[in-house]
């Protein structure tokens, strides 16, 4: 019997290019359609979609390679799961002392993932187990991250411009590159009920010793009990915790 066609004909599509991903090929838009057969605006989309979802990410040289969610997950040259076991005392004496919720968060392309978190110790504190992605530009952690990028290498992260977020105040380039030039200057990011509601968020990035930036410890706390006046005393906090988990990381890898 012949072959019939897919019944999903993007969905194979997107299927085929994971395959060769997956086999270690590295694509560009006009390879990927000539393997496809189709233009290259068609892979393009297609190509962006895994991105989205974190099965591809494009390099500085705009191809394309397999993501995180199909290999080993790592941070800083460790599984994520030894991340977790050297880090996790870290944020546990750091949510103690300032009686909130911390996290700790990487980057995937326009988006951050949530890798490790302590609840506050307070009755109303944030919790730790609703987040999974949220869009970079609209979260303290995420600022912090992208803070450490140029303008080229950030045109490049939202070359399909900003995902939506409901929240934020940051609407295009222009502005988010204003924003992030203050929270380099500063060395810290705020999210003032940007990412959730009712939630803001203070952050500081990691990075490690070639200057890029890796993952950030941020702190979610209830809008009701934040106080600007604390902000220098929360800074502190998370900068003497991203010391300690330097040096419970020890020396990068790479």
């Amino acid at each position: 019997m012949a072959n019939s066609a897919p019944p999903i004909e993007s969905l194979h599509r997107g299927l085929v290019l994971l395959k060769e991903l997956r086999d270690g090929r590295v694509l560009g838009v006009k390879e990927a359609a000539e393997l496809l057969g189709v233009a290259p605006s068609t892979a393009h989309r297609l190509l962006t979609a895994l991105c989205y979802d974190g099965f591809a990410v494009q390099d500085r040289d705009r191809q394309y390679r397999l993501g995180p969610e199909l290999r080993p997950e790592q941070v800083r040259g460790r599984d994520v799961g030894e991340f977790r076991t050297l880090v996790h005392p870290v944020i546990d004496r750091l949510s103690q002392a300032v009686g909130e919720t911390v996290h700790v968060w990487v980057r995937q392309g326009p988006l951050l993932r949530w890798v490790d978190g302590v609840a506050g110790p307070a009755p109303s504190h944030v919790a730790t187990d609703r987040w999974d992605r949220v869009p970079a530009y609209a979260s303290a952690a995420g600022k912090a991250l992208l803070s450490e990028l140029n303008g080229k290498q950030l045109e490049e992260v939202f070359a399909d411009g900003l995902p939506p977020a409901r929240s934020s105040r940051i609407t295009s380039m222009q502005s988010l590159k204003r924003h992030l030039h203050a929270v380099r200057t500063r060395g810290y990011a705020l999210s003032i009920e940007e990412s959730a509601q009712g939630v803001d968020g203070i952050a500081v990035c990691s990075k490690d010793a070639l200057g890029r930036p890796i993952f950030a410890i941020s702190l979610a706390i209830p809008s009701s009990r934040f106080e600007r006046a604390k902000v220098p005393d929360y800074v502190e906090a998370l900068r003497y915790a991203v010391e300690q988990t330097e040096e419970a990381l020890g020396s990068p890898t790479d």
